[in-house]
C-alpha cells in the first residue's frame, strides 16, 4: 500500500513503497546528470505521480557530456516525452540546445529545466531564484516593499536578483568584491526585467545597516574556515540573514547571525521549493 506523507513543499514528500503505475499512456519525464547516483527528483516526483494518481513517470538519465546532443536529439523525437529536471554537469550546454529560454535562464546562461512541447521544441529556464522567492515566502519572510542586499554578482546571484525584481521589493543592492561584474549585473537587470532600483556597491564600502534582508549568493560558507561573507556588527535587530548554500546546512554565517540574535532563513529552502516550480514547468504536475 502506497502511503504519502506531505509536510509543507514537494520535495519534503515522504514515500513508502509508491511508484506510479506504468501503461500505455504513461508521459515520462527524467531528470538528466553525469554521473545520476546522487539525483533526488526521482524520489520526490514519483511518490508525488503514484498518490495523486497522475498518469506519469520521472527516469534518471546518465548522460555523459560526449554524448549530451545525440541523448538530447533522442529524445526530441520521443511524442510522450514531458521534459527533464537538469543538474550537474549539464546546465550550460542544455540551454545552449534549447529553442527559447526564459528571463532567469538568460541572465544566468544556465537552465534546471527544460519543457519538450509536441513538436520536439525545447524550453529552458532556471529556477533557483524563483525557488529562493517561493521559500522565503512559504516561511514567513515577506518581500514587498523591502531592501534587499545581495551579495556576490555571479550565477547564482543573477537568478536570484532577475526573481527579486518580480517581488515587489523596494530596492535591491548588489554588492561583489569586482565592482564592475556588480554594475554589469544591475543594467542586465534593467534590461531584461525593467526593474530600475537596483544599485551596485563595493563589498568593501558595504556595512548592510539599510537592509531588511540580506541574501549570500557566494561561495563562503562551504568551508568552515571562509571569511564571513558580511560582518554583522552593524545590522538592525530586525535584519534577516540568507544563505543558499545547502551543505552545511548551518553555515558559519548563519550560526554567528543566530547568536547575535537575527533571524535566519536556510539554504534548503531554494532547493525545497524550486522543485515544485520545475515540475509544473515541465508539465509534471
Amino acid at each position: 500500500m502506497s502511503k504519502l506523507l506531505k509536510t509543507g513543499t514537494l520535495s519534503e514528500t515522504v514515500q513508502s513503497n509508491a511508484i506510479p503505475w506504468i501503461e500505455g499512456a504513461t508521459r515520462v519525464f527524467g531528470v538528466i546528470a553525469h554521473p545520476v547516483d546522487h539525483v533526488r527528483a526521482p524520489m520526490v516526483f514519483n511518490p508525488h505521480f503514484a498518490a495523486n494518481g497522475l498518469p506519469h513517470v520521472m527516469i534518471p538519465i546518465d548522460a555523459p557530456p560526449t554524448r549530451l546532443e545525440s541523448i538530447v536529439a533522442g529524445l526530441r523525437a520521443v511524442p510522450n516525452f514531458g521534459g527533464l529536471a537538469v543538474t550537474v554537469p549539464h546546465k550550460i550546454a542544455l540551454a545552449d540546445l534549447c529553442d527559447t529560454l526564459g528571463t532567469a535562464a538568460e541572465l544566468t546562461g544556465a537552465v534546471n529545466a527544460v519543457r519538450f512541447d509536441n513538436d520536439g521544441s525545447m524550453h529552458g529556464d532556471n529556477f533557483d531564484g524563483a525557488g529562493f522567492v517561493a521559500g522565503c515566502h512559504g516561511n514567513g519572510f515577506d518581500l514587498a516593499g523591502r531592501n534587499i542586499l545581495l551579495i556576490g554578482a555571479g550565477g547564482a546571484a543573477r537568478a536570484i536578483a532577475a526573481a527579486l525584481c518580480g517581488s515587489r521589493i523596494n530596492e535591491l543592492n548588489i554588492a561583489n568584491r569586482n565592482l564592475e561584474k556588480a554594475q554589469d549585473l544591475v543594467e542586465l537587470l534593467r534590461q531584461k526585467t525593467g526593474f530600475n532600483r537596483a544599485k551596485a556597491v563595493a563589498l568593501s564600502d558595504c556595512d548592510g545597516n539599510d537592509a531588511d534582508i540580506i541574501v549570500n549568493s557566494t561561495s563562503l560558507g562551504l568551508k568552515d574556515d571562509d571569511p564571513l561573507p558580511l560582518l554583522l556588527n552593524n545590522l538592525r535587530e530586525d535584519t534577516v540573514i540568507a544563505d543558499i548554500i545547502m551543505v552545511p546546512a548551518e553555515t558559519k554565517w548563519l550560526r554567528a547571525a543566530k547568536a547575535a540574535g537575527l533571524k535566519v532563513h536556510y539554504g534548503r529552502h531554494m532547493l525545497d521549493y524550486q522543485m515544485e516550480l520545475i515540475g509544473k514547468f515541465i508539465g509534471a504536475l
